[in-house]
C-alpha cells in the first residue's frame, strides 16, 4: 500500500517514513501543502497523512481541494492543534481521522489500518489466499502447508498487489508507480529481480500457483 506523508518538520517526517516503511508501506514524503496536493492529484495512493500547519497551503485547504475534485482517498490529519473546533472542521471537510501530536507510534499505525479499512482502499481482510498460498496482511507472512516466509517490504507489496488482482496482468510500470513511486528513477529490471525472489519462495513452499510473465506486458498469478 502506498501512502503520501505531508509533514514540514523534516526530522519528524524522516522518523515517520522509517516507521511506515518498517510496517511495509511505501511512502512518498513532501514538506508543504502545494506539493502534497500536486502529488495526490497525479499519483497513485491508497491514503494520505496530512499535517495541518504546512507552508504554502495548510492541510485543511489541501483536503478541501481534494474533496471538491472528487478525490476520495482516505486522509488522516496529523497536527499539534488539539482544539475541538479544529477536529470538527477537519472531519467536516472530509477527513477520515484526526490525530494530535504527540502520539504513540502503535496508535498511529492502528489508525492508519482503520482508515484504510473504512476508506476507499480495498484492505478489508487480514489474509489473501490463492490456491494453497496465503498472504497475511498483518504479519507479512507468505505461507503454505509446507512452511512460511516473512516477506521484506517490496516483496510483500508486490505479492499483495498480485494477490489482490488475481489472474489479472499487472504491467511492470504499475509495480514501479505503486511501489517505488511515479517519480522514481528506478530501472524497470528491478521488478524482475523481486519477481525472481518471490518465485523462489513459491517454489520452496510447493505452491500450486505461479507468477506468469507476459512478454512486454507484465506479470500475473495463475494456478498450476
Amino acid at each position: 500500500m502506498r501512502l503520501l506523508l505531508a509533514e514540514d518538520e523534516k526530522s519528524l517526517s524522516k522518523a515517520l517514513v522509517k516507521l511506515l516503511e518498517h510496517s511495509n508501506y511505501s511512502v512518498d514524503a513532501v514538506y508543504d501543502g502545494e506539493e502534497a496536493l500536486s502529488y495526490l492529484q497525479n499519483g497513485n495512493y491508497d491514503g494520505a497523512i496530512l499535517d495541518v500547519m504546512m507552508p504554502k497551503m495548510d492541510g485543511f485547504t489541501v483536503l478541501q481541494k481534494l474533496r471538491r475534485q472528487g478525490i476520495g482517498l482516505p486522509v488522516l490529519l496529523l497536527t499539534a492543534r488539539s482544539e475541538i473546533d479544529d477536529k470538527v472542521s477537519g472531519l467536516d471537510l472530509g477527513a477520515n481521522d484526526y490525530m494530535t501530536k504527540p502520539f504513540a507510534p502503535p496508535e498511529l499505525l492502528a489508525r492508519i489500518r482503520a482508515m484504510l479499512r473504512t476508506g476507499n482502499s480495498p484492505i478489508l481482510e487480514n489474509t489473501l489466499t490463492m490456491g494453497n498460498i496465503t498472504l497475511n496482511i498483518s504479519t507479512f507472512e507468505l505461507s503454505s502447508p509446507y512452511g512460511s516466509y516473512r516477506l521484506a517490504n517490496k516483496e510483500f507489496q508486490m505479492m499483495e498487489l498480485m494477490m489482490r488482482n488475481q489472474k489479472s496482468i499487472i504491467p511492470t510500470e504499475r509495480f514501479l508507480e505503486k511501489i517505488w513511486g511515479y517519480d522514481s528513477d528506478t530501472e524497470t529490471n528491478i521488478v524482475w529481480v523481486y519477481i525472481s525472489y518471490l518465485r523462489k519462495k513459491l517454489t520452496s513452499l510447493h505452491a500450486d500457483i505461479k507468477i506468469r510473465a507476459t512478454r512486454n506486458t507484465g506479470y500475473s498469478l495463475e494456478q498450476i
